[in-house]
């Protein structure tokens, strides 16, 4: 501290009280600060984190309440009907009974059993002397079948079953299996469903009016890194990398194109980003736009000297974002697409709205020490989730007049100044959000939250505590291709278990159709 402390002998009793609240509420600040620096020390020495806040509740006064008896414990998608075997069974009865028909009794059941089968291969020799062997029948690849292929990734990915017990589990069953024979099933020879994940990403950011954002821990090779997860209510997509800068982010939106474009969109971005006139035009009065990889635009800005440029911001950080802006434009992605997250700093590209929920929170979470204070906090949340409620009334039926009232309304909502200091700074620091915040009046389409990401992201969570991380690059996208494209699947009111059948052309399957194109129909027809 500096200074020399304030005489108390003469201060009055109001003075006093007022230093004693500022007093309180820099203790709290700094506790807080404190707490997120001990949360970091944790992280990097792989301690265990500190609990999470629980959701404020903001949707509960806005949502009505389903009806009893309806989507309960069937995850809002009833199961796919199994055939059904008639069976009579009868009964020794006196003489001179009257038959009286048939009572229905269901019972369900499931039937699971190992079979192995050796397939005995005629191998014939030619008067020429080359032997000729049997082939065999279409659809064996490798020494596992289709369903047990089919077993594995289902129980591993949508039951997040870890492999030991999955190991265990299949002989138990009978069959002769090993640990490592499941690993190779589970990421060997997956390359169609890493490229159908793929796709499905490129479909979604193609033909998407709007999609949701989130991020999560991840482990990779021994170190920290992070998921990302990429949707709306028609697919989801999980990438995990080593950081979670809008740069990474930028790639990511690339869906797995490489080359780095100076075309009309990465110039605007530049603009919206302040680089210096100066490395804008020389950019733009270059002969050559595009460019293969991170080497080629690298050495590309070694050519021009830009790196060396002393200037504020950086270069070539500012310039490597909008050449990656350009790729992603040049792609055919994010045309109109509007991008909700929770208000994190690498998510702010294009168009950009935020999440109500994440905002309340905010007000929600805040330290309160007196009867004023909680009073004040308390009707700053009632503004708040009155306000959201007519914003969801506005997405149903938006008009010129309520979206104007709805601007005014916010600005008094935001503008108060309370006896609250630290929910003074916090009502400005939401003010200055206005146009995230509201770009639902523009765009009524586009969700007031990011709970569709954040459920999304949950069996990224699970997969990491159950399993730990992947210690291959094979092994990271195939995890997180499976986990999206099951995702993906329950979004369409597909059955998982039915599209690894199609895919795996297991016997008995229904036919699921390409999933990239669904969701571009989905997403186009919304």
């Amino acid at each position: 501290m500096t200074g020399s402390p304030p005489d108390l002998a003469g201060i009055s009793g109001d003075e006093l009280k007022r230093l004693l609240l500022e007093a309180l509420e820099k203790i709290a600040a700094l506790t807080a600060e404190n707490a997120g620096l001990r949360a970091e020390i944790a992280r990097l020495k792989g301690l265990k984190g500190p609990p999470t806040f629980k959701p404020s509740g903001m949707e509960k006064p806005s949502t009505p309440a389903k009806p009893p008896g309806k989507g309960g414990g069937g995850g809002g998608r009833s199961a796919r009907t199994a055939l059904v075997e008639d069976r009579l069974v009868t009964v020794a009865v006196p003489a001179g009974s009257r038959f009286k028909g048939y009572e229905l009794y269901v019972v369900q059941d499931l039937e699971i059993r190992a079979r192995v089968t050796r397939y005995r291969r005629q191998r014939w020799l030619t008067p020429d002397g080359e032997t000729v062997m049997a082939p065999l029948p279409i659809g064996i690849t490798g020494h596992f079948g289709a369903e047990l292929r089919r077993f594995i990734l289902a129980q591993y990915h949508q039951g997040q079953v870890t492999v030991l017990r999955l190991v265990q589990l299949l002989r138990d069953f009978g069959l002769s299996i090993s640990k490592r024979q499941v690993m190779r099933l589970l990421i060997a020879g997956q390359d169609q469903f890493v490229g159908e994940a793929r796709a499905v990403l490129r479909a979604g950011l193609s033909s998407a009016r709007w999609i949701t954002v989130d991020d999560t821990g991840a482990r990779h090779k021994a170190m920290n890194g992070f998921c990302t997860q990429i949707g709306n209510a028609h697919f989801a997509w999980f990438g995990t990398t080593g950081s979670k800068s809008r740069l990474n982010f930028l790639e990511l939106l690339r869906a797995g194109h490489e080359d780095y474009v100076i075309n009309a969109e990465a110039l605007s971005y530049m603009r919206g980003r302040n680089l210096a006139g100066t490395v804008i035009a020389l950019l733009a009065g270059q002969s050559e736009t595009r460019f293969a990889d991170r080497m080629a635009w690298q050495a590309h800005l070694e050519r021009l000297g830009i790196p060396a440029l002393e200037v504020t911001p950086d270069p070539v950080g500012i310039a490597t974002e909008g050449a990656l802006w350009g790729s992603i434009k040049a792609h055919g992605f994010l045309p109109t697409t509007a991008i909700v997250s929770d208000d994190a700093g690498q998510f702010d590209v294009g168009p950009h709205g935020l999440c109500w929920v994440h905002a309340e929170r905010l007000v929600h979470k805040l330290d309160t020490f007196t009867d004023l204070h909680r009073a004040a906090q308390q009707r700053i949340r009632d503004l708040i989730w009155r306000f959201y409620r007519d914003l969801k009334v506005y997405q149903t039926h938006p008009s010129p007049q309520r979206r104007a009232a709805l601007r005014a309304r916010f600005d008094r909502i935001f503008r108060r100044r309370t006896d609250f200091v630290t929910l003074d700074r916090l009502l400005a620091r939401l003010l200055a959000n206005k146009p995230e915040l509201l770009l639902v009046l523009d765009r009524p389409e586009i969700p007031l939250h990011t709970n569709g990401s954040e459920n999304d992201i949950r069996c990224q969570v699970t997969r990491r505590k159950i399993s730990g991380g992947t210690r291959s690059d094979t092994g990271r996208d195939c995890r997180d291709a499976f986990l999206g494209l099951a995702k993906t699947c329950s979004k369409l009111g597909i059955a998982f278990w039915d599209y690894l059948g199609d895919r795996l052309a297991a016997s008995a399957h229904p036919p699921v159709p390409y999933l990239p194109d669904l969701v571009r129909h989905r997403c186009q027809s919304a």
